[in-house]
């Protein structure tokens, strides 16, 4: 800062006599993300040529852009209708079929004009994310589009659509670019990967299955939607499910279980409509969870860099002690041929020494790929003040954004997807448990417990009421036949005594009863009750 003129710079926080640093302060959670990768991360990175083994440096638009989706499945399970069923409006591009018809990645963005965006215009603008899809070259390229339009859902999120995967040796051949590396260079940048399976041809073949080891560090981004299920009965449905989660088990190898979603996800009329509040609750529950990806984008962002902050320590301490392992003058290409082939010795080692978790180290057959293609003599000897300044990210700073993370939530509480399919189940008669349960007989006239009230008089009347009402004792005596718990008939008795005179008269008495058959049943019970259950002597209280 010695330019003239120029005031020397006074720092407004006094150094700590400690001789810690105080962690870094921040504006909001994506100035701080990029701070932080800039300053701490990405130098220890640089020197140990991270971005030659794993991944490209991030840019500012991979912290700046919008929650985006992945979709990933073999060719014609759903995967480009399912995004035309979310929007509710075709996209530039779009091309649906039996046959292998997506054979482009295709971004699915916001945009006030519609229209399409070739790849290589793509890598070149600093405000998308994809800038570092360059090194995947022409035959990529020419593959990846970015579709434009005005929408409301895309204003919150964004899609990509992938090529199906193909069976066979089409695969390998066909493509001209490393396929399961694109896939994972976005999986380590979306927020969500969606699976599609279709429940009528569930074969894993062994390219998704490779595809699927690829994505092997995101299974906490991973959800699976069987595809189609409107096509087959309840009891073919269970088997196909059944199948579907032990192919999973035996390629994913972890000992949580990936989420399912079953469904048809299309605006056409299900073929077999027996399960078809199945289909409208599992719908719901994943368009909740697409929903809740603008609210948890900071929190994801935020994990992803903590991820890649471990995996480049570790990466330091492998490529310093392949540099401390190699000769200075002569026999460099046979210790280097030796230092590969003992590459797992390193890791145990190094394991040992810095007391790292196994899962944080790279695979060791890639690493061994990589490394024979490597200058060792380029490498870097271990370099403390770099590894600490990481350290100190990972102990300090991160603990910092959490807890502006957090502030960030609690200021914008609202933030989820609106428009397209997200709409059309949220109010109105077709939202999802509309008038069933406690919202059975919303829109009638009549009080709807009064169907059954002559059944509950006759039980009332036997319980000798006082003054036209029964005790508390009394009611209990009846209510625990139901055999639901204390909790559980405590929270009835709160909402049956309308009056809170603790006694229950007749009216009471049958929406008590009510009450119990909408839990028996399986629904949720309300947290206030809600207006047509109130009784209507006690509707002016």
């Amino acid at each position: 800062n010695g330019a003239p003129g120029s005031r020397p710079r006074v720092s407004p926080f006094p150094k700590r006599m400690d001789g810690k640093k105080d962690p870094e302060l921040f504006q909001n959670v994506s100035e701080g993300l990029k701070k932080l990768y800039r300053t701490k991360l990405f130098p220890l990175e640089d020197t140990y040529r991270f971005h030659d083994f794993h991944s490209p440096a991030l840019e500012d638009a991979d912290f700046d852009n919008k929650p985006m989706v992945l979709l990933v499945g073999q060719y014609s399970t759903g995967k480009t209708t399912f995004i035309r069923h979310l929007m509710e409006q075709d996209f530039p591009g779009m091309r649906i079929g039996p046959e292998p018809t997506t054979d482009s990645f295709i971004a699915v963005m916001h945009g006030e004009q519609e229209g399409l965006i070739p790849g290589n215009a793509l890598v070149v603008d600093p405000k998308k994310p994809f800038r570092k899809l360059n090194a995947f070259g022409n035959a990529f390229l020419n593959r990846f589009v970015c579709a434009q339009m005005p929408n409301a859902v895309l204003e919150s999120i964004s899609i990509i659509d992938t090529p199906g995967i193909l069976s066979g040796e089409k695969q390998r051949l066909s493509r001209g670019y490393d396929f399961a590396a694109v896939l994972e260079w976005f999986a380590e940048r979306v927020d969500r990967i969606i699976l599609l399976f279709d429940a009528h041809k569930l074969d894993i073949s062994d390219e998704f299955s490779e595809v699927i080891r690829a994505l092997k560090n995101h299974e906490d981004k991973m959800r699976v939607v069987l595809n189609k299920a409107d096509q087959i009965g309840t009891q073919q449905l269970m088997r196909v499910y059944g199948a579907l989660m032990w192919s999973l088990g035996k390629i994913v190898g972890t000992p949580e279980v990936i989420r399912v979603y079953i469904g048809s996800f299309w605006a056409q009329p299900l073929l077999v409509p027996d399960n078809r509040k199945l289909f409208e609750a599992e719908e719901q529950d994943l368009f909740k969870d697409i929903q809740g990806l603008p609210r948890n984008a900071a929190l994801r962002k935020l994990n992803d860099l903590i991820k890649r902050a471990r995996l480049a320590k570790v990466h330091a301490y492998i490529i310093s002690s392949l540099k401390k392992e190699m000769p200075n003058m002569f026999g460099k290409d046979n210790k280097k041929k030796e230092l590969i082939a003992n590459l797992g010795e390193i890791y145990t080692r190094i394991e040992k020494e810095h007391q790292i978790s196994p899962g944080d180290f790279p695979k060791l057959a890639k690493m061994q790929e990589i490394l024979a293609n490597q200058d060792f003599s380029k490498f870097q000897v271990v370099k403390p003040k770099l590894l600490e300044a990481v350290e100190d990210m990972l102990a300090n700073d991160i603990a910092k954004l959490m807890t502006l993370v957090r502030q960030e939530e609690a200021a914008m509480p609202s933030q989820s997807v609106q428009g397209g399919a997200f709409e059309g189940t949220m109010n109105g008669p077709f939202g999802h448990g509309y008038g069933e349960g406690a919202g059975e007989g919303i829109d009638e006239l009549e009080w709807v417990v009064a169907r059954d009230k002559p059944t509950y008089d006759e039980i009332f009347y036997t319980l000798s009421p006082v003054n036209g009402k029964v005790s508390g004792a009394m009611a209990k005596k009846e209510m625990v036949k139901s055999k639901l718990p204390n909790t559980v008939l405590g929270k009835i008795w709160k909402l049956a005594d309308v009056d809170k005179d603790g006694f229950l008269d007749d009216e009471e008495f049958s929406l008590a009863n009510h009450l119990i058959k909408v839990k028996l049943e399986g629904h949720e019970l309300p947290t206030d009750l809600p207006e047509h259950l109130i009784p209507p002597s006690k509707r002016g209280l």
